[in-house]
């Protein structure tokens, strides 16, 4: 069973999770001095498959062998903007309805994007049951 369109779908839902973690990091800082907007980089699915398939993780075959430290395929690269909207005099550059638009959009995509993990579910089950 190819169950690529679960993978991809997990891994924009990831993307959007995380995006809104540091969104909210952003407006919850909204008055600290000198604190710098932050945001994920854009999700780019050539990217993140280029990225899986060149990950290489160590083996364990023998009880005192060492690990090694995992890659973890859901990070995704934090991006300060260089030339940021707006800054206060206080050297804060969070601009709320800049924020808030992007926390709309990421909303707006996390509901499509589970909409088609619906309708994907929807599919097998129908076919599953032979109609």
């Amino acid at each position: 069973m190819d169950l690529t369109l679960f993978a991809a779908v997990k891994k924009r839902l990831n993307w959007l999770g995380q995006r809104q973690e540091i969104l909210a990091q952003n407006i919850s800082n909204a008055d600290t001095p000198d604190y710098k907007a932050k945001d994920l980089k854009p999700y780019q699915f050539r990217d993140l498959l280029r990225k899986e398939s060149a990950q290489l993780n160590m083996v364990v075959t023998e009880p005192g062998q060492l690990g090694g430290r995992r890659k973890r395929i859901r990070d995704f690269f934090v991006e300060e903007p260089r030339h940021p909207y707006e800054t206060a005099p206080n050297g804060n550059s969070v601009v709320l309805e800049e924020q808030m638009g992007k926390v709309a959009e990421t909303q707006t995509t996390h509901r499509l994007t589970t909409e088609l993990y619906k309708k994907h579910m929807e599919m097998l089950k129908t076919a599953s049951r032979g109609r």
